[in-house]
């Protein structure tokens, strides 16, 4: 009964809102993965004729714990730094610092299969948000699985609880966000769902090069065909003096096409708006796989409200 009753609310809330210009105030609590998915939420609002408002607090490879500890430092030692966001001011303040309508909290993505990491940290997260912003709603960002090719898979003895595959870190994940979405009846924000069938679909998902791509004697810019990968993926880059190229494969973080993705995710969940359509789209991504990106989306959020 409760689950129909959220639902029937859920499609007044959306029914009632799509169509019609709104202002969104958003904070996210998050890290690289949260950046990720919400770097073009922007443009496809404004593009949408919505306004968005979004406060970021980002820690690279951040996990609930991570920021729990930190509330928990500046409630005890309000003048640490080590308790404090860039901007100076600890999660109390900033969750004071706008009638925000919505606050996300997510899992490390690392540790986003292994439910026994969410807890008692994403409770704290949520009594703290309750307490500091009332008026918020509290979203569960869902992060994805990395990508098929990601060294994570291909180690010969994984620890105990480890994914041996891609399809495995999909499944784990995908249990743990929802059971912390039912403990504190917050709505889930899917961009896992969408990465995982954009990355399996038939035409549009990422397959790894056939073609032989040794990694140790690539000469710059050599790499192997990503064609409609959603990860970063293999890249040329220069060390942070400038002295050194490298080759390295990020199989975590998201490229344009999985940004887009993410952001067309949140764009629906947030606005209850349709993203099929919506005329931004990043220069340098191809207009026919942006449009399956926002289809990709749209089906990935309609699941959730079924």
């Amino acid at each position: 009964m409760r689950v129909f009753v959220l639902f029937a609310a859920l499609l007044v809330w959306t029914s009632s809102f799509a169509g019609k210009p709104q202002t969104v105030r958003l904070l996210t609590i998050g890290n690289s993965f949260s950046a990720n998915a919400t770097h073009y939420l922007r443009d496809l609002a404004k593009a949408g004729e919505h306004t968005l408002v979004h406060n970021s607090l980002v820690i690279g490879g951040a996990s609930l714990q991570v920021h729990a500890d930190k509330a928990k430092l500046h409630e005890e030692k309000p003048q640490d730094k080590a308790g404090l966001y860039t901007s100076g001011r600890g999660l109390k303040e900033n969750l004071a610092l706008d009638k925000w309508d919505y606050v996300t909290i997510q899992q490390a993505s690392i540790k986003s299969h292994d439910y026994a990491t969410y807890q008692p940290y994403a409770g704290f997260l949520h009594d703290y948000i309750a307490k500091h912003a009332p008026q918020a709603k509290l979203l569960v960002h869902e992060t994805w699985e990395y990508r098929v090719d990601d060294p994570r898979f291909s180690v010969k003895e994984p620890k105990p609880g480890e994914p041996k595959t891609q399809q495995a870190m999909y499944d784990g994940l995908r249990a743990s966000y929802e059971k912390l979405a039912s403990e504190y009846g917050a709505r889930i924000i899917p961009t896992g769902d969408a990465f995982h069938l954009a990355d399996t679909d038939p035409k549009w998902g990422y397959k790894p090069d056939p073609k032989p791509f040794n990694s140790k004697t690539a000469k710059q810019p050599e790499l192997p065909d990503q064609t409609h990968s959603l990860h970063v993926g293999w890249r040329w880059s220069k060390s942070k003096d400038g002295t050194k190229i490298t080759l390295g494969l990020d199989g975590h973080h998201a490229n344009m096409a999985g940004e887009y993705l993410g952001a067309c995710v949140w764009y629906e969940v947030l606005f209850g708006d349709s993203v099929i359509g919506n005329s931004y789209i990043p220069k340098g991504l191809d207009a026919d796989f942006a449009r399956f990106l926002q289809e990709t989306a749209h089906q990935a959020v309609q699941a959730r409200m079924k």
